[in-house]
């Protein structure tokens, strides 16, 4: 069972008191999907009970309520490829409406594809386009990421001024760290904490972590692990292991937050991880609170 609402607002409470982590406070969320079933159909909601819905922009609002986001990054939502280009587009839209708080956006992309350049040359010249990612995990088969063809595609991307975010299973961060090895002039950002094993034993992946995080050339999303709570009952505590160690790991200049809106409520409503994540923060500086809650996102993603 998840927590009662009762006792999930006691824990708010807690954070916005002990960190100053209000509604006055600004936040960049650095990992927001957005998706209209009239415009794109990702083929993996079909199957996703209640993420196969709309999530759009209105609903992020309203998922957001209390939460100062000045700024948010869009990420791709693992589309078929035949629509790249169509989300592509749709997030550069998105991004340059002075309506919403969308400054950035990674996009989809298949760095092995022999039009892989074809493709994201083109779209690198738009300053809303900040990156690119392709989902590593689900039925992608290990060892993907270290073929060669997949390395100059994301060393392609370094060239470019464009940046690659990594979204794999935890047991395949040792093949993280060696891409990250082998492409050192692309910047690159570890999503979802490297989607450790939330409830089991945290040594591997600690190992794992501390091995891409010592590479300079590579930053932490603190995002993404509440949805690993599915269907159990949490507290901030379940959380915080794999938090503090990103932050002891990546430290504070290399650490970002990511709200991973809407599968984050798979586990919680955006604002309640939210409010959980600061209450694990609470006792760090105010400076450091606000580079993961704002400025290092600004400065990874180049927010200008």
């Amino acid at each position: 069972m998840k927590p009662t609402r009762r006792e999930f607002l006691g824990w708010s409470a807690v954070a916005c008191l002990a960190s100053g982590a209000s509604a006055s406070e600004p936040v960049v969320d650095s990992h927001v999907h957005i998706w209209d079933l009239d415009k794109l159909q990702p083929p993996w909601l079909a199957g996703s009970g209640e993420l196969n819905r709309n999530a759009r922009v209105r609903e992020y609002r309203e998922a957001a309520a209390g939460i100062d986001v000045v700024k948010a990054v869009y990420l791709e939502i693992d589309a078929a490829p035949s629509q790249f280009q169509d989300e592509a587009r749709l997030a550069i839209e998105l991004c340059r409406d002075p309506s919403n708080p969308f400054a950035g956006a990674v996009i989809g992309g298949r760095p092995a594809d022999d039009g892989f350049s074809a493709y994201i040359e083109p779209l690198a010249k738009d300053p809303a386009v900040k990156g690119v990612r392709q989902v590593l995990h689900g039925e992608t088969p290990a060892g993907t990421c270290i073929q060669p063809a997949f390395i100059r595609g994301v060393r392609r991307l370094g060239e470019l001024g464009l940046s690659f975010d990594l979204c794999m299973r935890h047991a395949d961060l040792p093949d993280a760290a060696k891409l990250v090895e082998a492409a050192p002039e692309t910047p690159f950002v570890l999503d979802h904490c490297g989607n450790p094993p939330l409830f089991d034993d945290l040594t591997v992946w600690k190992r794992d972590v501390d091995r891409i995080a010592a590479l300079p050339n590579v930053v932490g999303k603190v995002s993404g692990i509440i949805a690993s709570a599915k269907g159990r009952s949490w507290k901030p505590d379940d959380l915080a292991p794999v938090v503090n160690h990103m932050l002891e790991a990546f430290g504070p200049d290399r650490v970002l937050f990511g709200g991973d809106w809407p599968v984050c409520t798979l586990g919680a409503p955006l604002k309640e991880w939210f409010d959980a994540l600061a209450l694990i923060v609470k006792d760090l500086p105010a400076d450091r609170r606000r580079k993961l809650f704002h400025d290092n996102a600004v400065r990874v993603y180049r927010l200008t």
